[in-house]
């Protein structure tokens, strides 16, 4: 029986690629999303191997009931990647808006805990399975004018590591993975659909793309099961930090 993998924001970027990656490898897939014809898409190309869930990881009572409305065949989750997240804005924190505060605290934070938190314990009680939460470079150290995301990527650090304290006595694996820059439609949603400024974040660099961070995603899911990949910081070469690029 082909193992399942559910992928939250696997509409575009990292989440696609994830969910793409791991049909490749023989995983059926539980895409999760918004963009409702993305999912039909991605339907399309996975056939039976992909079941689509359409909801906004920030409604706790919605998600919840698309998760529990799963067929039984659907319920035995091995990997949860909880992918959806976003940044919005690049102000200074004193001209920060409120709600761009709102929509990243209440996905990138309080989303993965409701997908976390539904999901895990199934995986306790069949003693198999692996959450692989996608953090950030940002999460290690705030940059200019990033506070707030950055702040919600630090959380996901800390989160990720009590998870594998808390779940140290299972067989369960907790894997947090920390781009750096990648060119997906991240700088486009940041500035609210201004193409010019999102294209200039990557000017000067071979930055990142989606891909790359499925392959670390996959690297640690087929990992043998004594291994435990904890953290990932996966960086374009000429990154250094969040803060440190170096252009041409």
């Amino acid at each position: 029986m082909k193992p399942i993998a559910l992928i939250t924001g696997a509409t575009s970027g990292i989440g696609l690629a994830c969910a793409r990656k791991f049909l490749n490898a023989g995983y059926k897939i539980i895409a999760t999303g918004r963009n409702v014809a993305r999912l039909n898409e991605l339907k399309d190309e996975g056939g039976d191997d992909v079941y689509i869930l359409i909801f906004d990881v920030r409604d706790r009572e919605v998600a919840q009931m698309a998760l529990k409305s799963l067929p039984e065949n659907w319920q035995h989750i091995d990997v949860l990647i909880n992918n959806a997240g976003l940044a919005l804005g690049l102000d200074p924190e004193y001209k920060g808006d409120y709600n761009d505060w709102d929509t990243m605290i209440d996905t990138n934070i309080k989303g993965l805990l409701t997908i976390t938190r539904e999901i895990v314990p199934g995986m306790i009680s069949r003693n198999k399975g692996h959450i692989i939460n996608i953090g950030s470079v940002a999460g290690d150290a705030a940059y200019a004018n990033g506070n707030v995301y950055c702040a919600t990527k630090a959380a996901v650090k800390a989160i990720t590591d009590g998870l594998r304290i808390d779940v140290a006595h299972t067989p369960l694996r907790v894997t947090l993975l920390k781009p750096g820059l990648v060119e997906t439609n991240f700088s486009n949603v940041r500035f609210h659909g201004d193409d010019e400024r999102a294209d200039n974040v990557y000017k000067g660099i071979t930055p990142l793309v989606g891909d790359d961070i499925a392959d670390a995603a996959l690297y640690a899911a087929q990992a043998p099961a004594h291994v435990q990949i904890a953290e990932m910081l996966i960086l374009a070469t000429h990154q250094a930090n969040g803060s440190i690029i170096v252009r041409s």
